[in-house]
Order: C-alpha cells, then structure tokens, then sequence
C-alpha cells in the first residue's frame, strides 16, 4: 500500500497536516468550504477578464501578438496552425464559436479568460491539498490569476491559459492519488501527461516528474506492469489529437499551415519546426543576465512578498514532503532553464507556468505561516484569538490585490478595435478583384470566417518559413513556395516585388501594421501611394 502523507508525517515528526484527511483545527472550513472558496476565487479573476477582455477580431502585433489573430480564424474554421499544431486548444476552443455572444472573434477571446479562470480554480485546488488553507490556496490563487502574463493571454486568443490548466489539472491528479490512495488518479494524470503534451511541448516535462513522484512516493507502483500498462495506453490516448493534423489536412482545411498531410511535414509540426533553434540561444557567461531577466519578469508578476513566501515555502516542501517538494522543484527548474535558454519575441510567457509552480509553494509557506500564528495566539482568549487570526488573514488576500488597477489597465483590450477597423477598410474601400498585401492580419479573418470579399488575393510576402513546402502565406491559391514565389514575388521580404506582380494584374493595397515597414517607402520603388484609411489601408499605383 502507499504510504500516506499522515503515515510519513507521525513517522518523520513533520508538522504539515495530513492531506489524505481534512485536519481538525480553529479556521478551517469542512469540505463544501474549500469548493466555494476555489469557486469563488476563479469568478473574481473571470470577471476581472471579461471586463478587460478583446471585444472582436485582433491585428499583427509585435511581440505581444503574433499568433492571436491567426488563432481566432483557424479556431473559428478548424484551420491548422504554425508549429506545434495546437490540435487541442483548435478543437475544444472551437466549440466556444457556437456561444450566443458576441462575434466568433469575441467568443474565441472568451474561451481563453475562462480556461484561465479555471485555472485559478484548479490552482487553488493544488494549494489546499498541499497547505490545507483556504486562506493560503485562495491567496496563491488569485495572486497566480492577477499576474500580468496570464491576464495578457486570458483577454486575447491565445494557447497559454489552456496550458496552464492542463499542468494543474495533471498536478492535482497526482496529488490526490497520493493522498486518496486511487489508482483512477493516476490514470487520469497519465491521460492528461498526453494531452497536454498535444497542445504544448513544454508540458512534456510532466512525464519525466509524474514518473519521478511516483516512485518518490512508492517505487514498487512503478513495478506493477498491470498498472503501468494502463498508464501508458491512457497516456498514448491523450495523444491521439495529434491526429487531428494530417486528417484535417486531408480534409482541405481552409487555412492549414505547413500542411502536415504526411510524416515529415507532420513531424515538422509537431516537434516545433523552425522553433527548435531558438533554444540553446545563450552561453554559461550569458546565464546570469538571463537569470536577472527571469526575476524580473517573475517580481513584476507576482509581488515580490508572496515570491519570498513561496521561495520559503518551497524550502518546507522539500525538507518535509520530498516526493511533492521534488515534483514541483524538478518542473520549476525544467521550465525556468528552457525558457531563459529560448531566444523568441515573446519568451516572457514561457515563464507562466513557473509562476504557477511558485504559487503552489507560496500557498505551503503561507500555511505555514497561518499554522504557526495559531501556536502563537493559543494561550489567547478565544476572541482576541480569532480576531488576530482574521485580520492576518484579511491582511494576506488583500496582498495580491495590491496593484491590480495597474496590471488592468496594463492588459486591458477591450477597446482593441484596430482588427475590425482592418476588416471594414478592406471590405468597404478595397476595389474589386484587388490584391491585398499584409502580414498574418485580420484580412483572414475576413475571407475565411465571415466569408466577405472572397475576390480579394490575399499575399503576405514580408516574413514566411521557407523551409517547408506549404506555409499560409497566401489566399486562395494552395501553391508550394516556389509556385506561390514564382506567382506571387514572395521571395522578397521587402514585398516590393510581391507590388510590382500584383499591380500588373489590378488594384493593390496594403495594410499596415507593427511588422510592415512604411507603406510610403514604395514611393521611392516607383509606386504613387494614397492612404485610403488613416495609418490602416494604403493603396500603391505604379507612377506613371
């Protein structure tokens, strides 16, 4: 049998509760309380988002959005994305497009702040089975939810609410199939292994720690082939969204990016792609920059009190329950090490689930802190007892309250209209027939989900992969890249070729944006520009 965490306790002298039980104690709810705590604490942090939440279709941004508006198109007609295919968050966010609200681009949008607001809830789950505080888990909680990382990705479409999660769904499966001595726990943390490992490469690092907890907690379960057999047919379940990609190429989705419709081509998007080469970007003598660079992301997202709190919390962890203190250790590093070693525009939301990692700790430390309170006022009356307890209480969530008009206001989108303003300049001014050059814009969005001005080509000669044979780069021809090069001029990143084709056949435009240079530079290429839309839509006549 397994050991319990109240056995390991009575046997070492530990003085963490006993997680398999609720503890009997003063200011502790039974078990209906910690449920509506968890609960509340995801509705606060989902309300908080909605009302800072994008209100429609988004627009190239960089770095903070480079993919959201890609995803809010392929979600919307089941497209295929860039590596690494995200085949869960495209299927199961695409059922939020069926929501009576808003338009599909808002929905898609919505589908994020509630994976993230789940995420809190399930996040304070992890911390009162670790702290066996409400008070604790709640603060941990929210403190995760308000940090500006995952506020920034709970208001827009994008993959990493839904990854943070997955990682607390698959930790608190492991935590209680450790307390609760249930097999069906680590099954279902084995499917999750799998699942996540479809939506991001990351979360492949959960494989190697379920592993390591397991035989942390008892090594002879890692022995029984009956139950790791189960484990393993359940984790290659949780694969089988992958599937997803080359069906759907072959399907001819409307938007497949890089095409997986066979192996190498799949493999290249499954594994990353051109992303692989962005890690191992930093020397030894570089290390402690980018460790300077990480703390500095992590203080602005957590206050820096409750970062003290976890560090120390995480110290109780692995001196009193090794197996978990190991788990959640093993993560934090795995984690932290690959995201100060990448080198991409936005690598400042890898760091979200170590933010996560660190909440957890901070939820044990803060436990610690209110267990130790109470030794300290037992001799007390029992009223000023209590009101001292309540006010350090009320003190410790009110602490990540503390800036969260800033962090708002700092992440509020809800009067991000630029993409439908993209959208409305294309469709209402551009000519008939006329070629639209952009980049990964919002004039996708357009033709393939509300289905308007299909007569348009759409070109986005300034940034593609060449190193694959399909990529989405224009509409609605599906050419390799020398075809679409050939056709198109897209073998100049400049896109003044891509201009000088496009013109000879009818109207050409382009729409601005962070990554397009100034449209008035094609002036000097022999192009007379007129802007039809202020600072959106510009139309190039070849000059006479």
């Amino acid at each position: 049998m397994i050991r319990s965490l109240a056995q390991e306790r009575e046997h070492n002298g530990r003085t963490l509760a006993p997680s398999g039980t609720l503890p009997s104690g003063k200011g502790r709810l039974g078990r209906l309380g910690p449920a509506l705590a968890g609960t509340a604490a995801g509705l606060f942090v989902f309300v908080l988002y909605v009302r800072t939440l994008a209100p429609t279709v988004l627009y190239y941004d960089d770095p903070d959005m480079l993919d959201a508006v890609m995803l809010q198109m392929q979600v919307a007609v089941l497209g295929i994305t860039h590596p690494t295919g995200y085949p869960t968050y495209l299927t199961l966010t695409h059922f939020f497009t069926y929501l009576p609200v808003g338009d599909v681009a808002y929905r898609v949008n919505l589908a994020s702040a509630a994976y993230a607001a789940l995420a809190v809830g399930v996040v304070f789950g992890a911390g009162y089975l670790l702290s066996r505080r409400v008070v604790a888990a709640a603060v941990a909680a929210v403190a995760f939810g308000l940090g500006g990382a995952i506020w920034s990705q709970a208001v827009i479409a994008e993959v990493y609410t839904m990854n943070a999660l997955f990682i607390a769904l698959t930790l608190v499966c492991l935590l209680l199939w450790r307390d609760r001595e249930r097999d069906r726990y680590l099954l279902l943390a084995a499917l999750l292994c799998g699942l996540c490992l479809t939506h991001h490469l990351t979360s492949g690092l959960l494989l190697p720690a379920s592993l390591l907890f397991v035989g942390l907690v008892d090594r002879r379960r890692l022995l029984e082939w009956r139950l790791m057999l189960k484990c393993a047919g359940l984790f290659l379940l949780g694969l089988t969204p992958y599937l997803y990609l080359p069906i759907r190429s072959w399907m001819d989705a409307p938007m497949e990016a890089n095409n997986p419709s066979n192996f190498e081509r799949f493999w290249y998007v499954v594994s990353g792609g051109n992303l692989t080469g962005s890690f191992f970007a930093y020397g030894p003598a570089e290390l402690p920059g980018r460790l300077l660079f990480y703390w500095g992301h992590l203080t602005d997202n957590i206050n820096p009190v409750l970062v003290m709190v976890g560090l120390t919390g995480a110290a109780l962890m692995v001196a009193r329950d090794r197996p978990v203190g190991l788990l959640l250790g093993f993560l934090f590093l795995g984690w932290a090490f690959y995201s100060i070693e990448n080198d991409i525009p936005d690598i400042n939301l890898y760091f979200i689930p170590t933010y996560l990692v660190l909440c957890l700790w901070t939820a044990v430390g803060l436990g610690a802190l209110l267990t130790e309170a109470e030794h300290l006022t037992e001799r007390l009356p029992r009223m000023p007892q209590r009101a001292i307890l309540v006010v350090l209480s009320v003190a410790l969530l009110l602490i990540p309250l503390i800036g969260v008009r800033e962090t708002s206001a700092a992440n509020d989108m809800s009067e991000a209209n630029l993409g439908r303003q993209q959208v409305d300049a294309i469709a209402e001014k551009a000519a008939p027939n006329a070629t639209i050059l952009h980049h990964r814009s919002s004039a996708w969005y357009l033709v393939l989900v509300e289905r308007r001005r299909q007569d348009l080509t759409l070109v986005d000669p300034y940034l593609h992969n060449t190193e694959v044979e399909y990529a989405d780069i224009v509409w609605p021809a599906d050419l390799t890249l020398k075809e679409t090069d050939r056709r198109y001029g897209t073998d100049d990143f400049s896109g003044v070729k891509a201009a000088k084709i496009a013109a000879q056949k009818g109207p050409v435009y382009v729409l601005d944006s962070e990554y397009i240079p100034d449209p008035k530079r094609y002036e000097a290429f022999g192009f007379e520009v007129r802007e039809v839309e202020e600072n959106i839509l510009y139309k190039l006549t070849p000059a006479e």
